[in-house]
């Protein structure tokens, strides 16, 4: 199964000519690497992880969505893995940092 989880870039870098970025998953933040989505994000924008790669960008109301979705399926003893990202939600991601 492949999940890509929503979250809101907060810095973003040149990394020897890779556009890379802090991305903030609900007061997790991960380095992702940028270059798909570099033309079209900027910060406090949200973004799709999936394996340290943003794919696309969408809006804070789809994002919220997506982590409802997260929620319910982590009420599902074969996800239970996902609990905590989904119960973590956006947290204060939707705040400027």
């Amino acid at each position: 199964m492949c999940l890509g989880i929503p979250g809101r870039v907060v810095e973003m870098h040149d990394d020897t000519g890779l556009p890379m970025g802090v991305v903030d998953f609900g007061g997790v933040r991960r380095e992702v690497c940028l270059a798909y989505v570099a033309h079209d994000v900027g910060i406090g924008d949200y973004v799709v992880v999936h394996v340290g790669f943003a794919i696309s960008k969408v809006d804070e109301e789809e994002a919220r969505r997506s982590y409802a979705i997260l929620k319910e399926m982590s009420q599902l003893d074969e996800l239970d893995w996902i609990r905590e990202v989904a119960e973590t939600g956006l947290g204060d991601a939707g705040q400027p940092a």
